[in-house]
């Protein structure tokens, strides 16, 4: 996310920090790089523009002239206004109508759609509501399809109707059978086109005229760029958008569309999407984004996932349990599997400050060897699992075959599994004790030099 735009302003900034004094000579280099980056970025050339000068306007007063560590000021105003490019602060979604709140999903053939409509719908209900799915797609064929396969994996009603071609009736029966079933949020996928028509929005418009949404949300390609914008302004003309959602931003390594939307059209963008599966959407928050443009990590975020994957609760009890038991491999499985609901470690790795450049190569490596041992603790029986002690030559070989490994990866396994539970114990040990020995602070302090 960002990758390329993020390596032309870190390099910007390098540049910076070599200076003892900033002269506005040098802070007007600076911004000829930023402007060229934004640019390269594919950002709006307009609020390329407006940025620089706003940017340079901040940068060459007696604040910046009399700091201390004048590279950091510079960064921490480009990241102010970063923030305010992207609208400032976060924007919610609006639920005023009531029994039943209804969204409306509309953008170009392609754009995700029928998949954001998912997210979105599992999203509302972690949050705590009762969404409903309606497709209003009758020209792709698939479109229903998806809907109906994305439902069945969320556990959530789909409103579809094949043999209806009026899409306002298909949308009116919909929210028909939401109030009967009492759900109290509504969201339909409408049709798109690969590009703008006359038909397309004559049966927006009618759509919205209709059902008067609560919300129109505009969902765009990020990976896009400028096109992005130029959509997200011809469908402002002639439907009352209430905000964007910008698809597949795990993919765009510019970040054009997300730098450029709020600013060209006034609309806030409200979630993007990062990654293909249903789980794969997060709040649009400008300054945590900022925040990753600039390598400065995203904590909140990170925090965030940890609290909506674990029970902190459960993790009490766990915590108590391996005190006086030690870790079972169950133990371990249940932790790997919940690591792994929280998404790709690459993309956990970026929201951590300064571990950016890392994630792209610890996203595959580390990912597969993730996947390898949870195959391997799967492969054992239960019993196997909490008494690893048992497992000899003959149940070896067979947790092998079944987990597609070697013996020699078992092996390597538990004794890496093996380690882990002796630095627990000791670890547990001395924490009663109130002191740490020696030759493990020895340890520590070696692995810290390193």
């Amino acid at each position: 996310m960002f990758e390329s735009l993020a390596e032309r302003l870190d390099s910007v900034f390098h540049k910076l920090r070599g200076k003892g004094v900033l002269r506005e000579e040098d802070v007007d280099a600076a911004l000829r790089e930023l402007r060229r980056a934004l640019l390269e970025a594919d950002v709006h050339f307009s609020v390329a523009k407006a940025f620089v000068a706003s940017v340079r306007e901040k940068a060459v007063g007696e604040e910046i002239l009399k700091g201390l560590n004048p590279a950091e000021v510079v960064v921490g105003i480009v990241h102010r206004e970063l923030v305010n490019l992207m609208g400032g602060g976060r924007v919610a979604l609006d639920h005023r109508t009531t029994p039943v709140s209804t969204i409306m999903l509309v953008g170009l053939q392609g754009s995700g759609k029928t998949s954001f409509s998912a997210k979105l719908a599992g999203l509302l209900r972690k949050k705590g509501r009762r969404p409903q799915l309606v497709g209003a797609d009758v020209y792709r064929p698939a479109a229903m399809d998806q809907l109906e396969v994305l439902g069945r994996e969320l556990d959530l009603p789909v409103h579809v109707d094949r043999n209806e071609r009026d899409v306002v009736r298909i949308a009116e029966a919909g929210r028909t059978q939401a109030r009967q079933e009492l759900r109290d949020t509504l969201i339909v996928d409408t049709a798109g086109r690969l590009h703008l028509d006359e038909d397309l929005m004559a049966e927006l418009e009618r759509l919205n005229d209709a059902l008067a949404p609560d919300e129109i949300l505009l969902v765009v390609d990020a990976m896009t760029g400028q096109e992005a914008v130029k959509v997200a302004t011809e469908f402002s003309r002639r439907l009352p958008l209430t905000g964007v959602l910008l698809s597949k931003l795990d993919g765009d390594a510019r970040g054009g569309a997300a730098l450029s939307v709020r600013s060209v059209t006034g609309l806030p963008i409200k979630y993007v999407g990062t990654g293909e599966t249903v789980r794969d959407i997060e709040p649009f928050h400008p300054d945590r984004m900022a925040g990753r443009i600039l390598g400065m990590g995203d904590v909140l975020s990170l925090v965030e996932k940890v609290h909506e994957e674990h029970d902190l609760a459960e993790a009490a009890a766990l915590e108590k349990r391996m005190r006086k038991q030690g870790l079972t491999l169950e133990d371990f499985l249940v932790q790997l599997q919940k690591l792994r609901k929280m998404g790709p470690l690459g993309k956990i790795m970026e929201l951590i400050p300064g571990a950016g450049k890392m994630a792209a190569g610890a996203g595959e490596i580390d990912e597969r060897e993730v996947g390898r041992t949870q195959a391997i603790i799967q492969s054992m029986t239960r019993k196997e699992r909490l008494k690893p002690e048992i497992l000899n030559g003959s149940r070896r070989k067979r947790i092998a075959k079944g987990s597609g490994t070697s013996v020699q990866e078992v092996n390597r396994l538990l004794r890496q599994f093996s380690e882990m539970q002796k630095m627990m114990k000791t670890l547990s040990r001395f924490q009663k004790s109130g002191r740490v020995p020696a030759d493990l602070m020895r340890n520590l302090g070696k692995g810290i030099r390193r």
